[in-house]
């Protein structure tokens, strides 16, 4: 089972990133990875083609998740009711509790 890898859409505070990265998590963001401005069809397409679990504050992600899109999973949490601290602790509990064949097509809830 292989580990889960996360990707920030741009509207993610870069404190999140740096947390992350400083507990051995892989993460990488829209802007490393030359995303934005892209639809949110093509950043859900991309972090599918790259093993990648979607973390983000846009709802979009949810509606297109619900059509059947596929995607190596959504982390999802509301911009006015999660801090950066929060999204850490979920993010490196998903990362030490879940694989990312387990992450596939899942929703979770920061």
């Amino acid at each position: 089972m292989s580990k889960i890898k996360f990707y920030l859409d741009e509207n993610m505070p870069t404190a999140i990133t740096e947390s992350l990265r400083k507990k051995g998590v892989d993460v990488v963001t829209a802007l490393e990875a030359g995303k934005l401005g892209d639809t949110d069809l093509d950043h859900l397409a991309w972090a599918r083609a790259n093993s990648r679990v979607m973390c983000t504050h846009d709802q979009d992600f949810l509606r297109i998740g619900a059509k059947g899109f596929e995607h190596a999973g959504i982390v999802f949490g509301q911009q006015d009711r999660s801090s950066i601290g929060v999204w850490g602790r979920a993010l490196v509990d998903l990362h030490a509790r879940l694989s990312a064949e387990e992450m596939m097509n899942r929703v979770e809830f920061v």
